[in-house]
């Protein structure tokens, strides 16, 4: 699901420290970015955290991202105005592994309080887009909802019921795919890549990626063989590109076969201007119910 990463070498992450004690240096002793506005300042390092901590947030703290708007969570480079949000900010909710500069601002100067998700949303090995799990997203919600607390007590009632809001609401999506795939069960999911495991682990589809877990790896003859054997064993229909590009590879892979082709959303990054993640979902719900041989 999610790519490997390659740590940021030694000397990125002493030019990420150096920044956030700079800084720290030339800031007034004891300010924090709750003090500055009355309310728990909340840093993400990915979309589906953020929306997350938005939604279990509410009014009652400030949410913002780590990454630049539309940057690749894997490949964003942080800037030393963005290290130090990180240093600076009541809450930060991450997870491990996804994104190198935050994992390295963190290291150099962590902040007081730290929500690391990987727990709460089960995260298997390398497998990083749990997200796409909703109830190990709902899950997370509930691990926010405490970390908020802990942040800002006298909010603590109004988190952990935003939380249990989204977690009904995720329940929700959970049923409706559960219905709607239900017929499926059992069918090949073919992928540019694997960042689809754990939607497929959890309604019963198999995930064939044409690429492994890093997308920037040319996929190996045996997993082109591979791809093309499902296609042709299990009657697939269509093969599904992520949404920033279309991969060349399995663009010719699903010319070659005579299949279709869809978008699913890895749903890595904030969609266009009045979307969310749950609308994000249900577009991959509608393209997957589409596509598939059912």
């Amino acid at each position: 699901m999610t790519c490997p990463h390659t740590p940021r070498s030694a000397a990125a992450a002493t030019s990420v420290a150096a920044a956030l004690l700079l800084a720290a240096c030339s800031a007034p002793a004891g300010t924090t970015a709750a003090q500055d506005d009355g309310g728990p300042a909340v840093v993400t390092s990915a979309y589906p955290l953020q929306w997350v901590s938005e939604r279990v947030a509410g009014d009652a703290a400030r949410v913002s991202s780590a990454l630049p708007p539309g940057s690749d969570v894997h490949e964003a480079e942080l800037a030393p105005s963005q290290a130090l949000a990180l240093s600076d900010a009541d809450l930060v909710v991450t997870l491990p592994g996804l994104q190198a500069g935050v994992d390295a601002a963190l290291s150099s100067t962590p902040p007081e309080r730290v929500v690391d998700v990987t727990g709460a949303a089960a995260v298997v090995d390398d497998d990083l887009h749990f997200w796409m799990d909703p109830l190990r997203l709902a899950a997370v919600g509930d691990e926010v909802a405490e970390g908020l607390a802990a942040a800002d007590p006298d909010g603590a009632d109004g988190y952990r019921a935003r939380a249990d809001a989204l977690r009904a609401d995720l329940a929700a999506l959970d049923e409706q795919y559960a219905r709607v795939l239900a017929p499926c069960r059992g069918a090949v999911l073919v992928t540019s890549h694997e960042a689809f495991g754990y939607l497929a682990d959890r309604y019963g589809l198999e995930q064939v990626g044409i690429s492994g877990l890093d997308p920037s790896v040319e996929p190996t003859p045996a997993r082109l063989r591979a791809a093309t054997a499902a296609v042709q064993d299990s009657g697939v229909r269509t093969v599904y590109f992520e949404t920033e590009a279309t991969d060349a590879v399995a663009s010719a892979l699903a010319a070659a076969l005579g299949t279709g082709t869809a978008v699913l959303d890895p749903m890595e990054t904030s969609p266009a201007e009045g979307g969310d993640l749950l609308a994000t979902a249900q577009e991959n719900l509608a393209a997957l119910e589409a596509g598939l041989a059912c």
